[in-house]
């Protein structure tokens, strides 16, 4: 995710790191996009692209993937 989003994003300020546990392990890897606040269960490559391709680029949430609090 770091590799695809620093050759697709120049134009914003997008810093990606690992973390320790996030609470939500029953939805498998969880993806959280901060100041948004949105979370997201993402299980393959394909997931990944679309959260760069509609949140990060276009600002949309990709409403398939987001966990709903």
């Amino acid at each position: 995710m770091k590799k695809k989003t620093k050759e697709l994003v120049s134009d914003k300020k997008i810093r990606i790191n690992a973390s320790g546990c996030l609470d939500h392990c029953e939805f498998g890897p969880t993806l959280v996009v901060y100041p948004d606040n949105v979370w997201y269960s993402c299980k393959t490559e394909e997931d990944v692209d679309q959260i760069i391709n509609e949140h990060l680029i276009n600002d949309r949430i990709p409403e398939n993937l987001q966990i709903k609090k």
